[in-house]
């Protein structure tokens, strides 16, 4: 897959969590799942911080000032990632949560694939696409699993810090038990 559609696979895979989380049969599998979005979206977001989003800034025509609102949209999709990640399974708040954490992404995902996908695709050849996605495919193994909304999200701070974060990130799901993906 390139690039493009590798990320467009991780939103469809983060929208049927979403639907899993709403069909969930009780307080543990709504944790379950849950904790998958958690992940998932920690990944995703790191890596399009890291390898996406410093690319789309050079080559779209307003690719700075496009990226920095995409940011933005990250550090709020992390503040509740986070609020999520702290709470215990059958908390009250998680329901509330999961629905604005839901909101947060639609909307993300509706301009990413509105606005930023189609004018990657015009501004990016298909064989750096299709590398990228390779790239992008790879580090999905060493990605960040949990957020980091405190940490850098431009490089070459978050590309030095990024490992670091997932090692402890994927320590710390071993040692609770939560699900790998």
């Amino acid at each position: 897959m390139d690039a493009i559609e590798l990320l467009k696979h991780d939103h469809r895979m983060v929208e049927q969590l979403f639907r899993d989380y709403h069909a969930a049969a009780s307080d543990t599998q709504r944790r379950g799942v849950a904790e998958l979005a958690i992940r998932e979206l920690s990944k995703h977001a790191a890596l399009e911080e890291m390898m996406v989003y410093p690319m789309a800034r050079k080559v779209l025509p307003d690719g700075a000032e496009e990226i920095d609102e995409h940011l933005a949209e990250h550090m709020a999709v992390k503040k509740l990632l986070l609020a999520l990640d702290k709470l215990p399974a059958g908390d009250e708040r998680e329901p509330e949560l999961m629905a604005q954490l839901r909101r947060e992404v639609e909307e993300h995902i509706r301009e990413e694939e509105g606005e930023m996908m189609p004018q990657l695709r015009e501004h990016v050849s298909q064989q750096d696409l299709d590398e990228l996605g390779r790239l992008l495919d790879q580090a999905k193994q060493g990605a960040p699993t949990r957020p980091h909304p405190g940490a850098p999200d431009h490089p070459p701070a978050l590309t030095a810090l990024g490992p670091v974060a997932a090692a402890y990130d994927r320590f710390r799901d071993r040692l609770q038990g939560r699900p790998r993906t």
